[in-house]
């Protein structure tokens, strides 16, 4: 089996087509099916059917197509090992990063990031999915709350704080809840699986379900609002930082924290080693956010 095979084989299931894969590295049309057919021969099984006009994994290509996309990274990891301390960071690198936090906190730092790493080529990729790093093949991911994927290698950027926030109109209108248990007479604008509210303060510990005739799973939505004065929320320092230093938003219950807020992170496939570009990006972000980020001063 050659590693040339490999990443005919997995370049023909990402294009879905042959012919695309065999250009990508320099083969005809006719080399490259031969190269496909020779792997086959090799694992004894079809892993692909073919016609003049379509292309499509059988049920053993599926199978083996996740370790074959394993086996190459890792070889591309060892080769990038063994001059890393040393390797300019270069190549493309793919991320996916929250949308309103990677508007405000990551995209913002971009142009220095490509000032410094002009061989860096980069596709980001704003979306509130999770996306699964490994099988759509990105090398990084901004993830915010509480961590869920332990295969994935995660290193710490900054604290997810949040805070139960009103516009001045609505408490104007409404008045201030004095304690957490207060926050059930209020509207509020909320997730839908983000009804309890949590809170302590030194040993003590309230909770609350809140409800409100608004709610939302973009948080947008749910930012915007509040600054319309339709209710209180529950929201992230990093998200509403600039509207409270302008006064548009006031926190409220500033003696209580929320419970179990989480934290911002980046993770990346396992590996035993993170390659420069990706690197490069971690730490850029983390120095950018500092041990108090920008956004709670």
């Amino acid at each position: 089996m050659k590693i040339d095979d490999l990443q005919l084989f997995t370049l023909a299931a990402r294009h879905g087509s042959l012919t695309a894969a065999g250009k990508e590295i320099g083969l005809s049309p006719a080399a490259a099916s031969a190269r496909l057919t020779a792997l086959e021969r090799d694992l004894g099984t079809s892993l692909m059917a073919r016609t003049t006009r379509s292309l499509s994994l059988t049920a053993d290509g599926t199978a083996f197509l996740n370790h074959a996309e394993r086996a190459l990274a890792e070889l591309e990891n060892g080769r990038a090992g063994l001059s890393a301390s040393s390797a300019t960071p270069r190549g493309l690198l793919r991320a996916t990063v929250p949308g309103p936090f990677g508007r405000k906190h990551v995209l913002p730092f971009l142009p220095e990031f490509r000032e410094k790493y002009p061989d860096v080529q980069l596709d980001i990729q704003l979306s509130d999915e999770i996306i699964n790093l490994i099988d759509e093949g990105y090398d990084l991911g901004i993830r915010i709350g509480v961590a869920a994927d332990s295969t994935l290698t995660r290193t710490r950027l900054a604290p997810n704080r949040r805070i139960v926030i009103a516009s001045p109109d609505f408490i104007k209108k409404h008045g201030l809840p004095k304690r957490p248990e207060d926050c059930a007479g209020f509207d509020a604008v909320y997730q839908p699986n983000l009804r309890n509210w949590r809170f302590t303060r030194g040993s003590e510990s309230a909770s609350v379900r809140v409800s409100g005739p608004i709610r939302s799973t973009s948080g947008a939505v749910i930012h915007d609002a509040v600054l319309m004065g339709l209710g209180i929320a529950l929201k992230s320092i990093w998200d509403v930082g600039p509207d409270l230093k302008a006064g548009r938003l006031v926190q409220v219950l500033t003696d209580w924290n929320f419970d179990n807020d989480g934290e911002i992170y980046a993770v990346r496939p396992p590996s035993t080693f993170t390659p420069p570009k990706t690197r490069a990006l971690i730490d850029l972000l983390k120095n950018k956010y500092g041990p108090t980020p920008y956004w709670e001063v």
